[in-house]
């Protein structure tokens, strides 16, 4: 496996974009994913991504999208925002991105006006588009687990249900050890996504509310998870997700502690390569 990280965590701190991507390669990550937004990004932006990332060997597996509205009740929403994650997927493309990270939104009004089923079903239809627009790029969507209580995707068994009914063979799932433990999901409970895992995140919590620390600064028991993501026959990368430092000013060091520890608990259990 490879360890990457995503590049967000230095542009929240206000660090631009090619003394960010400097840093993730002089620290030592195999890898970067991109989070941006396509609708607005300049092609000079675009450019300047590519050709920092080509010119020091720093692949972009994934690109990022956050397309709430996908399962909007509005029909018009649902279409701005099929075209505009359709964006995304170019944009991946042009970055030569194994995939798209796909987050998709929450049940509205506590499920009790719009059947939650038909929320569920415009979210299917929505994917599925999309997961066959990607596949004519050659790209996947990986579907990210949200741990929140009204989130679409909140459980394991959720996410595996969501991506039998879009019937795509490239429609899989992200898996966020950091999300698992906070929707209590053993690491037993991943045998459902075997060969269904498009990417991994990583990060730590203190057991109750989302966190996205560095590990070794909340309570997650990583080794248990990274074994059972092994044996789901995943070969792929594992994106560090940093968000929010609580000292942008030291933003390096929050990110090198991040890379030492996740690094460490990698070579423990033989994952990186």
């Amino acid at each position: 496996m490879k360890l990457g990280i995503i590049n967000s965590a230095f542009d929240q701190a206000g660090v631009d974009t090619t003394t960010g991507l400097e840093h993730i390669k002089r620290i030592g990550f195999d890898t970067v994913d991109i989070f941006t937004e396509a609708m607005c990004i300049s092609q000079e932006e675009i450019d300047l991504i590519r050709n920092t990332c080509q010119a020091r060997n720093l692949p972009i597996i994934s690109t990022v999208a956050v397309s709430a509205g996908l399962i909007d009740f509005n029909q018009p929403v649902r279409e701005f925002h099929l075209q505009r994650t359709k964006r995304f997927l170019d944009l991946a493309r042009e970055f030569e991105s194994q995939n798209l990270l796909l987050v998709i939104g929450e049940y509205i009004w506590q499920r009790e006006v719009i059947p939650p089923e038909q929320q569920w079903e415009w979210g299917v239809e929505c994917v599925r588009e999309l997961g066959q627009y990607a596949g004519e790029r050659n790209l996947e969507i990986a579907l990210e687990l949200e741990p929140f209580r009204l989130s679409l995707l909140n459980s394991v068994p959720e996410m595996a249900r969501f991506i039998d009914d879009c019937g795509l063979p490239n429609v899989k799932a992200n898996v966020d050890i950091s999300h698992l433990v906070l929707s209590d999901t053993s690491p037993a409970d991943l045998d459902v996504l075997h060969g269904r895992a498009a990417h991994v995140h990583i990060s730590d919590c203190d057991g109750k509310v989302h966190g996205d620390l560095p590990p070794g600064r909340g309570v997650v028991k990583f080794a248990p998870y990274l074994q059972a993501i092994k044996d789901l026959g995943f070969d792929g990368t594992i994106s560090i997700e940093l968000e929010y430092s609580p000292d942008p000013s030291k933003i390096v060091e929050w990110v090198e502690e991040a890379y030492q520890a996740t690094d460490a608990l990698m070579q423990q259990l033989d994952l990186r390569s």
